[in-house]
C-alpha cells in the first residue's frame, strides 16, 4: 500500500526517532518540514535532502501560548501540508520517594511538553486539515510506554483514542505509533555511553515504523519489553475494550 500523503509536517524533528523518520520519509519521495527548537540541526537537515523536499522551522512546543500563531503561519507557508506528526518530547527520571527528592516542578514540566503540547498542537491543527480536500489526512501521534514520562504517554495514548472515536467518519485518520526504548540522545541522562545503547538500534526502528505506516495500520507498534505476545495481547484488548464502551456511547446518544 502507498502511503498516502505528500507533504508531512514533523515536530520534534532535529533529533532521536523524528529525524530518523524525517530522513526516511525525504527518502521515500515525500516532502517534509521539520519543527524542532535547534536551528542548527534544521539548517542541516535541509541541507542534506535539498529545499525542494524539505524544509525547516524553528518552534519550541513547550511555549503553548504561542501555538496558535505558530499554526498559522506554518499552514499559511505550506497549504499543502496533510500530515501532522506529533513526536517531541522529553524524559527525566523522576525520583518519588520523599518530598525532598521529588522535584514537582520539573514532572509538571514533562507533563506539560509531552501532553498538554500535544494537545494543544492537535486541536489548532484540526480545523486546517478538515478543510482539505484530500480524502485522507493525518495525525500520527508518538505515545510510549520514569513516572512522569510514562505518566504522560499514558495520558496521550487515551487521548489517541478518544481524538479517533470522535473523528470517526472524517477525512482525518489517526495513526498512533508506540515504539520501545530506542538509541537515541533522549536517555542521555543515564551518561551518553549507558544512554545510547539502551534498546532498539534506531535503523531498525524507523525501518519497522515506516512498514506499519506502508501497511496502513493506525496503531503502529514497534519492539517489546518481555514477551511480545503478552504485550499485543495487552493492546489489543485495551483497544477492543475501548472500542466496545465507545459503540455503546455512540448508541446511547442516538
Amino acid at each position: 500500500m502507498a502511503f498516502p500523503y505528500k507533504h508531512i509536517l514533523l515536530i520534534g524533528a532535529t533529533s532521536g526517532i523524528g529525524r530518523a523518520l524525517a530522513d526516511r520519509f525525504v527518502e521515500h519521495g515525500l516532502q517534509v518540514t521539520a519543527v524542532g527548537r535547534r536551528q542548527d540541526r534544521l539548517d542541516d537537515f535541509v541541507q542534506k535532502h535539498g529545499t525542494d523536499r524539505a524544509h525547516g522551522v524553528a518552534f519550541d512546543i513547550g511555549k503553548i501560548e504561542e501555538i496558535p500563531q505558530f499554526v498559522t503561519d506554518v499552514t499559511t507557508k505550506y497549504p499543502d501540508i496533510d500530515c501532522v506528526f506529533l513526536n517531541a518530547g522529553f524524559q527525566i527520571p523522576t525520583d518519588m520517594t520523599s518530598q525532598e527528592k521529588w522535584d514537582m516542578q520539573q514532572f509538571q514540566q514533562i507533563f506539560h511538553i509531552n501532553f498538554t503540547g500535544v494537545v494543544a498542537l492537535t486541536r489548532e491543527f484540526l480545523p486546517f486539515l478538515k478543510e482539505k480536500k484530500s480524502e485522507t489526512t493525518g495525525f500520527i501521534l508518538y505515545a510510549a510506554p520514569i513516572a512522569a514520562y510514562s505518566a504522560s504517554k499514558a495520558a496521550l495514548n487515551s487521548f489517541v483514542l478518544c481524538l479517533r472515536e470522535q473523528l470517526r467518519g472524517t477525512n482525518i485518520k489517526v495513526i498512533e505509533i508506540s515504539p520501545p526504548a530506542v538509541q537515541t540522545e533522549l536517555h542521555d541522562y543515564m551518561g551518553e555511553d549507558a544512554g545510547r545503547k539502551l534498546g532498539m538500534p534506531l535503523d531498525q526502528f524507523t525501518s519497522e515504523a515506516f512498514d506499519g505506516f506502508q501497511a496502513g495500520l493506525d496503531q503502529v507498534v514497534v519492539g517489546t519489553i518481555g514477551l511480545p505476545e503478552t504485550f499485543h495481547e495487552i493492546v489489543d484488548k485495551r483497544r477492543k475494550a475501548f472500542d466496545g464502551f465507545a459503540q455503546i456511547m455512540r448508541a446511547a446518544r442516538h
